[in-house]
């Protein structure tokens, strides 16, 4: 599924610029709760967008996806992918323009920029989760840093309650390290991996 790409752009454009500030990002976002039917699921589980596109060849989307392929039933569970591509229904992922732009938000110093994407993101977290408020039963984010803020913020602003956050807090202070360029590491580390895995079974219970 595609939209209609703007004159400015095209499919073959790599888009570099930060793709929550694009017009074309919100163009994809608005159609999304416009326009797309998300089919009903048991569960809704929320994951981070990947650098490499599509998210799904990523080596951290295989890996989730691995982990939730074997824990819960394909017609159970519904992925969104969420960050600086807004709110994405998995499927959607080789849809222009998201298999199309080339952005790392933990490379970014500016502190506007941060600002700005966090406000932009919570904004369409929280139109997603309120277009899907009765689409799934229950709901799962797996997420660190900035994304995890906005999914916060999001839940907060719409009072549309997640079942797990993950990793919990305890596990993230447990794993932090000061010295590390990102100090809350990377969601395929092993301890937050089987974390993701226990809070899947849970959620099937």
């Amino acid at each position: 599924m595609r939209l209609q790409t703007p004159a400015r752009f095209s499919e073959d454009d790599h888009l570099t610029a930060p793709p929550f500030y694009l017009p074309v990002f919100e163009e994809a976002y608005r159609f999304i709760i416009d326009q797309y039917q998300v089919a009903p699921k048991p569960i809704g589980i929320f994951i981070p967008c990947a650098v490499k596109k599509p998210y799904s060849t990523s080596p951290s989307h295989r890996l989730f996806h691995k982990v939730i392929g074997t824990t819960l039933d394909p017609d159970d569970y519904h992925v969104v992918i969420f960050g600086t591509c807004g709110t994405v229904p998995a499927e959607l992922e080789l849809m222009y323009p998201y298999a199309h732009y080339h952005y790392m938000l933990g490379k970014v110093t500016d502190p506007k920029v941060k600002e700005d994407f966090l406000r932009i993101e919570t904004r369409r977290i929280a139109g997603y989760l309120k277009k899907t408020e009765h689409t799934y039963t229950r709901r799962i984010a797996y997420c660190i840093g900035i994304f995890r803020e906005a999914m916060v913020q999001a839940v907060e602003e719409t009072g549309i309650e997640l079942d797990l956050l993950l990793p919990s807090n305890p596990m993230i202070t447990r794993m932090y390290d000061i010295d590390c360029p990102f100090p809350e590491g990377s969601l395929s580390m092993k301890e937050y991996v089987e974390e993701f895995r226990a809070g899947l079974q849970q959620m099937r219970s």
